[in-house]
C-alpha cells in the first residue's frame, strides 16, 4: 500500500481522512435531537472514554513512532522528551492568551471584550482540536499509511462523545437545536487544517519527524489533563469516568495493534 500511495497520494489521503475523522464529531452531535437531557453519568463516562482512546493514540501512534524515528535509545527518547514539553507548553500559551470560553466548565480566558459569544465558543473547540488534526497529519507525514488511519480512527472515536458534549453545552446555553449542530459539525473542520500543517511540516522537515511527532503527543496529552479529565471528574462520577478511559485506552490499543 505504502507503495502506492506516496507523496501527493498520501498527503490527499491523510487530508481526507483527517475530513472524516473531523466530521465524526457532527455524528456524535445527533443524539440531542432526540434525547437532550443525557445524565452527566452518561456523558462523564464517554468522555472518559475519549481521553483513553487519545491516551493511547498518543502513546502508540506518537510517542513510539517518534522515539523509533529518533533513533531509539536515549537519543530517541530525548528528543521525544523535548518535543512533548514543547508540544505541552505550546497549547498552554495558547489557551491562556487566545480569547474564549471553555464550553463545558464555562471558565473564561482571554481578551475577550470584543467578541460574540459564539466566536468565543469557537475559537475554544479550535485550540482544543487542532491538536487532533496535526497528530493526524504527522501520522500519515512519512509515509505510513497503517499509522495515519489507525490514529484517525482513534481520533473518530474519542469526538463522537466530544460532538454530543459540545451540542449539549451549546444547547443549555439556549442555542437552538440546529445551530448547536451545526457548530459542533463545523468544529471538527479544525482538525484538516491542523493535519495539513502536520503533514506540510514533515515533507518541508523529514529530518523533523521525531520532534514533529513528540510534539503532537505534547500537545494531546494537555488537552487530555487540562480540558477533558478535569471535566469528567466535577459531577461525583469519577469511578465512572475512569472505567471509561481504561476501556477507551484498551480499545485504542487493541485498534492499534490489530491496524498497524
Amino acid at each position: 500500500m505504502t507503495a502506492i500511495l506516496n507523496s501527493e497520494n498520501v498527503i490527499f489521503v491523510g487530508i481526507i481522512t483527517s475530513i472524516l475523522a473531523g466530521l465524526s464529531t457532527g455524528l456524535g452531535a445527533l443524539p440531542i435531537f432526540f434525547a437532550k437531557d443525557v445524565s452527566n453519568k452518561t456523558l462523564d463516562t464517554m468522555l472518559g472514554f475519549a481521553a483513553g482512546v487519545m491516551l493511547a493514540a498518543t502513546s502508540f501512534s506518537l510517542v513510539i513512532p517518534a522515539i523509533e524515528a529518533g533513533g531509539g535509545g536515549l537519543k530517541g527518547a530525548g528528543i521525544v522528551l523535548i518535543g512533548i514539553i514543547l508540544g505541552g507548553v505550546f497549547l498552554d500559551l495558547t489557551d491562556k492568551h487566545s480569547p474564549h470560553i471553555h464550553l463545558l466548565d464555562k471558565r473564561e480566558e482571554g481578551n475577550k471584550s470584543s467578541l460574540a459569544k459564539m466566536w468565543l465558543f469557537i475559537i475554544a473547540i479550535a485550540i482544543h482540536n487542532f491538536p487532533e488534526g496535526l497528530a493526524v497529519g504527522v501520522g500519515f507525514g512519512d509515509g505510513n499509511v497503517s499509522n495515519g488511519i489507525t490514529l484517525a480512527i482513534g481520533i473518530s472515536l474519542q469526538n463522537l462523545p466530544e460532538g454530543m458534549a459540545v451540542a449539549l453545552a451549546l444547547v443549555r446555553e439556549n442555542y437552538s437545536l440546529g445551530k448547536a449542530f451545526l457548530i459542533a459539525l463545523l468544529t471538527g473542520l479544525v482538525e484538516p487544517i491542523g493535519a495539513f500543517i502536520g503533514l506540510a511540516l514533515v515533507h518541508i522537515a523529514a529530518p523533523l519527524l521525531p520532534l514533529i511527532l513528540a510534539f503532537a503527543a505534547g500537545a494531546m496529552l494537555f488537552v487530555i489533563s487540562d480540558e477533558i479529565i478535569p471535566e469528567t471528574h466535577k459531577n461525583g462520577y469519577e469511578r465512572q469516568a475512569t472505567y471509561g478511559v481504561v476501556i477507551g485506552f484498551a480499545i485504542m490499543m487493541l485498534l492499534d495493534v490489530t491496524l498497524g
